[in-house]
């Protein structure tokens, strides 16, 4: 599915091509593994992200286990395609190299593989590396519940929603560390910029503190995030957030690899909100790898 257009064209970059097969209409023929994909073009998907597409899907029928997208950083950044799982973790997604496209959805097809297999062997960058990938952060080996969440409000910003609720002293510290929220319930609403510190720029988030949303898990965030607004990032307040120093959130990509997390210290998720709105810098910059120390320990 194209989700780049261009004076009402659909954007596919080099990515047809990479994969290879045989044109028959709208059904693309994938020469490795045979895989039929239809190609669905229509300026109605323009710019919908991966965590869109499981609210899309149509009442009945057989439920199909991914959606394959031509995203902008396919088109623009000559980056794999965007596969978005539909079945166990609905509108979490991963990175696959073209080349390997129909090996890949075969596995999925026959069992060979699951997504969850493909997430947990993707590098830093979101990009799915087989047994050679080296996992960014590692992925739950237990699917979360199926369960019925409303949607997350809509926001053009950043979403703090807390996700443990063991520790009511530990969250209203987390908010003033934060900077406090005021009546509507934002955090960083009233800056004074001629206050702030430009390395450790403040979040200004919508927070979001309800039962609901109780061990919410970050393959599980993209499909809550209404497609009305471009909200910047979630970062989830979990158990870690009030028992490890630096308050540690969850912060959830909602874009390049949906659902991809990023554990990082409260006092540096308004660092990354700010350079993701500016794109100064990509989501996977924020990822703290096993064995490595973190840039911004030093700052």
């Amino acid at each position: 599915m194209g989700t780049c257009y261009r004076d009402g064209v659909t954007g596919w970059g080099g990515l047809l091509n990479e994969i290879g097969g045989e044109r028959e209409g709208d059904v693309l023929i994938v020469a490795d593994g045979g895989v039929r994909l239809r190609l669905i073009e229509g300026r109605e998907w323009n710019s919908l992200n991966g965590g869109n597409f499981p609210a899309l899907l149509p009442d009945g029928g057989p439920e199909p286990l991914v959606v394959v997208l031509a995203d902008i950083p396919v088109v623009f950044g000559g980056d794999g395609p965007l596969l978005v799982d539909l079945v166990e973790i609905p509108g979490r997604g991963v990175r696959v190299p073209s080349a390997r496209l129909g090996e890949i959805l075969t596995g999925l097809t026959d069992g060979a593989l699951t997504f969850t297999d493909l997430v947990r062997d993707m590098d830093v960058c979101g990009m799915y590396q087989g047994d050679n990938g080296r996992a960014a952060f590692l992925a739950p080996t237990t699917l979360p519940p199926r369960r019925t969440l409303p949607p997350l409000p809509a926001s053009d910003v950043s979403l703090l929603v807390r996700t443990c609720f063991d520790d009511e002293e530990g969250w209203r510290a987390l908010l003033a560390e934060l900077g406090g929220t005021n009546e509507d319930g934002w955090v960083g609403a009233d800056l004074d910029m001629d206050e702030i510190d430009p390395d450790h720029f403040p979040l200004t988030a919508l927070t979001v503190d309800d039962r609901v949303y109780e061990d919410l898990q970050p393959g599980q965030v993209p499909a809550l995030v209404p497609p009305q607004e471009h909200t910047t990032l979630v970062a989830l307040a979990d158990a870690r957030t009030f028992s490890e120093p630096g308050r540690p959130l969850t912060v959830v990509d909602l874009y390049d690899t949906p659902g991809q997390p990023a554990v990082l210290p409260c006092r540096m998720v308004g660092s990354l909100a700010g350079n993701l709105e500016i794109a100064n810098m990509d989501f996977f910059e924020f990822i703290a790898l096993e064995g490595v120390e973190p840039w911004w320990n030093g700052s």
